[in-house]
């Protein structure tokens, strides 16, 4: 199959492959850096991206800010060349105060998913930074797009069309998920949202879509570019590389798990999520854990009613703690069997769609 490269406005990635912003601490500027080297787009995340900070628990808004320019420097540091994205949570209580920083920063594209970023243009009018949103239904891409193009004339610069395989919050039902739906299907949800953005495309303003949930192969990519997408995106892949910002310790949880070591929980963020059954989620589902210290990061969370706090739950895992840690994982997360390196796993997928 002949590979094109995904255009997002100005900016092209020769080969059409986003790597999914995976947090806490688990793509920085490493993994972006090297998926951005072998031509991919190559995305940090700024879920608590000031985690290591020596001040974070003291005051998480300053350590996140400091930290976020931090790793935009480095990965634009390390691949002058190459495309780097960054991808924040709308629920998160300092979402544009982030935003805006990265902005400032000259970040390459802004991906933005756990609700829909209803005021996202405002913050990159008169720069270069595309805006992507995370969308899992033509509903929601109809409903963001129009709403921009009424109040900000201005249309997405791509859509990510997540299905429900795919890792971390999901936007789906409980039961969706379960009885895995025809309409959840990715690539029923692909082509309604390509024929339900058409009307709004105008000449030379083509949206791409990017297929998104439970990749794993050449073979998974052709599929979705076939059937109309620009480009695909992959997290859950990505976690078993040298490259990748999480120790060995988390990332060896990813590899020759088991179908029945993944389990459907609901969320303190009020969002279904795929995670790995370790000791934490077997815990989790007999008693709940008191927030000790609260960093006052998502807009929906109570903490004298949540089970648990997910934030520290997620940083435990990115410190390698099965025992305190929660480990989201997209459905493909049984494929993998081995570390790679990220130009070895690129090489992989693009030498399969070559030859197909």
């Amino acid at each position: 199959m002949f590979l094109l490269p995904l255009q997002i406005g100005s900016l092209t990635a020769s080969v059409p492959i986003v790597q999914g912003g995976m947090g806490v601490g688990v793509s920085l500027s490493n993994l972006a850096s090297a998926v951005a080297n072998a031509g991919g787009i190559g995305v940090i995340s700024g879920t608590h991206i000031g985690f290591r900070e020596p001040d974070f628990y003291q005051n998480p808004t300053k350590a996140n800010i400091r930290a976020l320019k931090k790793e935009i420097q480095k990965a634009k540091m390390q691949s002058p060349q190459g495309v780097i994205g960054i991808n924040f949570l709308t629920a998160f209580n300092h979402y544009a105060d982030l935003v805006k920083v990265a902005v400032e920063e000259k970040i390459d594209i802004i991906f933005s998913g756990a609700g829909l970023p209803v005021d996202l243009p405002a913050f990159v009018k008169g720069s270069a930074t595309k805006i992507v949103p995370i969308i899992s239904s033509a509903k929601a891409a109809v409903v963001i797009t129009k709403l921009w193009q009424r109040r900000y004339d201005y249309l997405p610069d791509a859509l990510v069309v997540e299905g429900p395989e795919a890792g971390g919050h999901l936007g789906f039902t409980f039961d969706q998920l379960r009885k895995k739906q025809e309409n959840t299907n990715l690539s029923v949800i692909l082509q309604e949202v390509k024929k339900a953005i058409h009307p709004f495309e105008i000449e030379g303003k083509k949206i791409p879509l990017i297929a998104a949930g439970g990749i794993f192969t050449g073979e998974d990519i052709q599929k979705y570019l076939k059937l109309g997408a620009s480009g695909v995106q992959m997290g859950t892949r990505f976690i078993a590389t040298e490259e990748c910002d999480a120790p060995f310790s988390f990332k060896e949880q990813y590899i020759n798990v088991s179908s029945n070591n993944l389990k459907l929980i609901q969320s303190p963020v009020g969002l279904p999520g795929r995670v790995l059954y370790t000791p934490f989620i077997k815990k989790m589902e007999n008693e709940k854990v008191p927030v000790q210290r609260c960093l006052g990061c998502l807009k929906t969370c109570q903490p004298q009613e949540t089970p648990y706090c997910i934030s520290e739950a997620l940083i435990q895992a990115a410190r390698g703690n099965v025992m305190k840690g929660l480990f989201f994982a997209g459905s493909s997360v049984c494929r993998i069997k081995k570390m790679m390196t990220v130009k070895e796993l690129i090489k992989e997928l693009v030498d399969s769609l070559n030859q197909s």
